[in-house]
């Protein structure tokens, strides 16, 4: 068997055991490897920072870079079953499908106990806008936009670059996904400061983000009304990328999304997304269940796809691959 083909079953057996890994034990309470990463890049912004760009690509160069140098070591690495249990580790690592879940699910069960403070107490776990004056139909629009955004950079993006490019493609990602949370954002610290990080998120996801939207519509009851919305309002909100699986997830639900968002005393109106009414809390759940089904099939193209490209590879490398065929 060559080298390639190795490569290719290790690869695919690592992100599926990965995969099986987040959903036994999703994320731990302490010590995640992200949240590592996090207070190592806060560290290195303390000495970096400055209020420019330049400082900003420093930034992301040191952070980004050190976590793809470890991706590579582990890429390295020639024995299969080591190879697997690498990328399995890496896979679990950076996937967050079954905590995002696990959050759509508590939250709609707040609401549906008519606790509406315990639900605005929990919203801050999946997105940034401000909770303390939202009623439950805006909890639960916030719910159902958070888990569609956070289904492409929770699942399928971090699964989309572990079949592309192995550990590398998988903590370069999480890197850059984190590093847009913590810096990416408009304010008057991160303005110039964040701008890398934002754009290179926003290259990052930007394939991602159009399968997640693809996948959600091929799950939806109606997908021709899904696709539509997809195709009509996917471009409406200001993120190049959020706006797609948001769209396809108001054609998937029948609902529509979008509307006066606050965050921190900052107010934006984002254009409405969908035809449908507006999300109820009912409508939470629903969400939850289109999130699964979307990270499932996600999963099963990883999966495949990790495969079919090592196999590609072999084809198009002979020569190496006749060559360990010939020492032997």
């Amino acid at each position: 068997m060559s080298i390639w083909s190795e490569r290719a079953r290790s690869r695919a057996a690592g992100i599926a055991a990965g995969v099986l890994l987040d959903a036994l034990i999703a994320d731990p309470r302490a010590g995640h490897p992200v949240a590592l990463f996090g207070r190592a890049a806060a560290a290195v912004e303390r000495r970096l920072y400055g209020d420019a760009r330049p400082n900003g690509v420093l930034h992301v160069l040191v952070c980004v870079g050190g976590v793809t140098g470890l991706g590579l070591a582990a890429e390295r690495v020639r024995h299969p079953v080591a190879h697997a249990a690498l990328t399995a580790a890496a896979t679990w690592a950076v996937l967050g499908g079954t905590t995002l879940a696990r959050e759509g699910a508590y939250l709609a069960g707040a609401l549906e106990d008519g606790d509406l403070e315990r639900a605005r107490a929990r919203l801050p776990h999946l997105c940034g806008r401000d909770p303390s004056a939202l009623e439950a139909p805006e909890v639960a629009r916030a719910t159902v936009e958070s888990l569609a955004e956070n289904t492409s950079d929770a699942v399928v993006a971090p699964l989309f670059w572990g079949a592309l490019a192995g550990v590398p493609g998988l903590l370069a990602y999480r890197a850059v996904n984190t590093l847009d949370a913590m810096v990416g954002h408009r304010s008057p610290r991160y303005e110039r400061f964040g701008w890398a990080a934002a754009r290179l998120d926003d290259v990052a996801n930007f394939v991602p983000a159009r399968i997640t939207g693809l996948l959600a519509v091929a799950a939806a009851p109606d997908r021709r009304r899904a696709l539509a919305v997809l195709a009509r309002d996917g471009h409406r909100h200001p993120s190049p990328n959020a706006g797609r699986c948001e769209a396809a997830f108001a054609g998937a639900l029948d609902v529509t999304l979008g509307g006066v968002n606050v965050y921190a005393g900052r107010t934006e109106h984002r254009p409405e997304m969908g035809d449908g009414r507006k999300p109820e809390v009912r409508d939470i759940r629903r969400a939850v269940r289109l999130t699964r089904v979307v990270s499932l099939a996600a999963a099963g193209l990883a999966v495949a796809a990790a495969w079919s490209l090592g196999r590609r590879r072999q084809l198009f490398c002979p020569m190496r691959s006749g060559a360990r065929a010939g020492a032997v």
